[in-house]
């Protein structure tokens, strides 16, 4: 190595949880949190209902959506959200799909392998990069993810999108939402998850439709058959229920307190502008760590699209990038592993479709000490992995 071994660190970050999803819960957070659940009661009865409701409205206020923009809660997390958006809205146009990561790619192959939709395109890119966002037809639909999970990618803003589109923009946007800040006036369709940005329970998605979207619902009708757990109108008429809390499915009491807990600690530290500064602070620590660090780099080079959030490293010491694929895979492991042995970070790997290496989740609940805390430790796990690959 060129430069001096990392010796092992003292302290461990008081919360070492840096997973992509579920993220780690808000700072302070008990389970006496949660005392408040109704739990053992029918979502449908009226105070139930009132703490679903509640979701929609904290969420609507917190992100400062406009006004006649409507936000549902919907089975099966962000994934659910997306595929109720592609399965009722597409087919009116050609759609242009951005796919640049393993999710993006996802929404890509329901395009093109499951809904056949003619002439759709598919905008690609390599992890780390983005699809050339000059290439897309705004006459067609847009399918996009504004923020990688996988990848460490996000759009830098909303400026390529032109206000007199004629075509919808669905954006995935459940890396984003809470940490960004989203143009949703250039935007028709936005979807979420529970357990991204404010680290609440899984399996609920969030589906946020502007007007545009709402009048397409009312006045196009696929070709193909909807299963009722994808169906956001009957007949030509909007289901007003799934806006109001009224939900397709059985929610989880205790996760929509959970939910609500986190809404409301959003609100009580200031909002919408506090949770974007958090994010994008710890990516300024982790950043000022990287400018000085031989061993890491981004796999992001360019700053401009670079994630706040999922924040995406490769390993950048001359004896990790002469291995071949299979063996940086195993040496990405081994660093992860321990990590996790010596209790510094958890769930920190790379996605497993992205190229070898790490992912620290950036987003608002978490601590920029417990950031600070646990960068000295990958030093020193990435040297003392080294030994066992130096010769390999």
């Amino acid at each position: 190595m060129s430069y001096p071994q990392a010796a092992k660190p003292q302290i461990l970050p008081r919360n070492p949880n840096f997973s992509c999803g579920p993220c780690t819960k808000r700072p302070g957070f008990s389970l006496s949190a949660l005392e408040g659940a109704l739990l053992g009661r029918s979502h449908r009865a009226k105070e139930p209902k009132a703490r679903l409701a509640e979701v929609i409205s904290r969420s609507h206020r917190l992100l400062g959506l406009p006004q006649d923009w409507r936000i549902g809660i919907v089975p099966a997390s962000d994934t659910g959200a997306v595929e109720m958006a592609l399965w009722s809205l597409l087919g009116a146009r050609p759609v242009d799909v951005l796919a640049f990561e393993s999710f993006s790619e996802a929404w890509a192959s329901d395009v093109i392998e499951e809904l056949r939709l003619p002439g759709a395109r598919i905008l690609q890119a390599d992890y780390g990069s983005l699809p050339n966002l000059a290439a897309i037809n705004f006459s067609h639909d847009v399918v996009l993810t504004w923020n990688g999970t996988a990848s460490g990618v996000c759009l830098p803003n909303g400026d390529f999108i032109p206000a007199n589109r004629t075509g919808l923009v669905i954006a995935d946007a459940t890396s984003a939402v809470f940490a960004m800040d989203l143009p949703f006036e250039k935007l028709d369709v936005v979807t979420w998850s529970w357990q991204k940005g404010l680290g609440g329970e899984a399996a609920h998605g969030m589906l946020a439709l502007g007007p545009r979207a709402v009048q397409r619902l009312r006045t196009y009708k696929p070709a193909w058959p909807l299963p009722k757990i994808l169906r956001l109108t009957s007949g030509s008429e909007l289901i007003d229920g799934i806006f109001v809390g009224e939900t397709i499915n059985t929610p989880s009491m205790l996760a929509v307190e959970d939910a609500l807990d986190g809404l409301r600690w959003a609100d009580s530290i200031g909002g919408l502008k506090a949770l974007i500064r958090r994010s994008q602070y710890n990516l300024s620590l982790v950043t000022k760590w990287v400018n000085q660090n031989p061993r890491i780099t981004f796999l992001v080079e360019d700053p401009a699209i670079r994630s706040s959030t999922s924040i995406c490293l490769t390993i950048a010491a001359p004896w990790f990038k002469v291995l071949d694929e299979r063996l940086q895979a195993a040496a990405a492991k081994h660093i992860v592993a321990l990590l996790e042995e010596e209790k510094a970070a958890y769930d920190v790997g790379a996605y497993r479709d992205a190229p070898p290496g790490l992912r620290i989740w950036g987003g608002a609940t978490v601590e920029p000490s417990d950031i600070e805390t646990m960068l000295p430790w990958i030093d020193w796990a990435v040297d003392s992995v080294a030994s066992q690959f130096e010769k390999a």
